[in-house]
């Protein structure tokens, strides 16, 4: 067969699927000179609150600050505990801690998500909240979550960096808890030229701290009434941003329009895992951010798809967030985790990929089991 170039993430075509349109209205920001808190900035984060159904949108320098600003407006700090999955970026994880709380890792399941059925193990008198960690474009089971989160007095902080558009039962991922966050890293669905991201909420108290927080403390009329810090996502990232979300449900469409596609070519592979297929008339709407499966020899298979020109993955570094001995965490076991992060792979999940691509990646799949 002959070798061909599937990268994992075509960086440059985040610019060159709407090159025309970024142009012009980078253009107009820059002779403008309008680049903080401006009109492309207000008029992105309501088109935000359109597309997701939430009230206040904050517009902020990125993902982790959006889980920082978060924590502290929902009042989560010194002597809390956090329950998270241990399946997820460190930056979750990170965000606890630099609010004083502790984070509390935890199983995933199948699905490579937050184990609802271990939440309650986990809490203690001291834990405050719970933070599901929407990853790879799917929402958790949130129905369990909340029953558990109402029944223990517990806030919901989601972490739906990679999930923007992704649904449970019909609602948006980033608005069951007080607060939800997303990313705006060029890689996700949803990609900016830079580091970006948004915290949004429902709750007006929340919203009003949460305005307060990202610029120093200022209100509507510029006086300091709060301590704050600089958090803004500028205004050439939001005036980007506002030209890719007026494409972003035929994204969400291809992506799963590829993840069918991978679903179809390779359920037949027994030494395989995959991502639930999409489904249209289920609980669960997943908007694909990644393709993340289960792989028997799965280095000797990154080693030889990386041969015939197929970029892969390995999540997080190949981490679970327990895993990570060097930020405190001693004497944790989650068994099931730590052999899932034995067989993890992503294979490439983007809309500059063709069927053709997906076609030849899953034919040397194929190839390789058979060997």
């Amino acid at each position: 067969m002959e070798i061909k170039s599937v990268p994992f993430f075509n960086y440059p075509w985040v610019y060159e699927q709407h090159e025309e349109e970024i142009k012009s209205v980078m253009q107009d920001v820059l002779k403008r000179g309008a680049f903080i808190l401006q009109k492309e900035l207000d008029e992105f984060e309501k088109s935000i609150s359109k597309f997701i159904d939430i009230k206040h949108v904050f517009g902020v320098a990125d993902g982790t600050n959006a889980l920082n600003l978060a924590l502290i407006a929902t009042g989560i700090g010194r002597g809390s505990e956090v329950i998270l999955p241990s399946h997820t970026y460190v930056a979750s994880a990170a965000a606890i801690h630099y609010v004083g709380a502790t984070p509390v890792p935890v199983e995933c399941g199948v699905d490579h998500m937050l184990d609802a059925n271990l939440i309650k193990k986990a809490i203690t008198k001291r834990t405050r909240a719970i933070m599901p960690v929407q990853l790879n474009g799917r929402t958790c089971n949130m129905q369990e979550i909340q029953m558990i989160a109402d029944e223990a007095n517990l806030l919901i902080i989601e972490d739906a960096a990679q999930a923007l558009g992704s649904k449970f039962k019909g609602r948006f991922a980033g608005t069951f808890g007080a607060a939800g966050t997303f990313s705006f890293f060029p890689a996700k669905v949803l990609g900016c030229f830079g580091d970006g991201g948004a915290v949004v909420t429902n709750d007006d108290a929340i919203g009003e701290k949460l305005g307060l927080l990202r610029d120093h403390g200022r209100n509507e009329k510029g006086n300091v009434v709060a301590w704050g810090t600089n958090s803004r996502l500028d205004n050439l990232q939001a005036a980007v941003l506002s030209v890719k979300l007026k494409y972003y449900v035929n994204d969400i469409n291809r992506r799963r329009e590829l993840a069918n596609l991978y679903d179809s070519n390779l359920k037949d592979i027994e030494q395989l895992n995959l991502p639930p297929p999409p489904s249209n008339d289920g609980d669960y709407f997943d908007v694909y951010q990644n393709y993340e499966l289960e792989a028997d020899n799965r280095d000797e298979l990154k080693s030889y798809l990386a041969e015939y020109g197929i970029g892969t993955l390995i999540q997080f570094g190949g981490k679970a967030i327990h895993q990570h001995k060097e930020l405190g965490f001693e004497g944790i076991s989650l068994p099931v985790t730590e052999q899932m992060y034995d067989r993890f792979l992503m294979l490439p999940m983007n809309t500059s990929l063709t069927d053709y691509d997906v076609e030849y990646v899953c034919e040397r799949l194929h190839n390789f089991y058979k060997q």
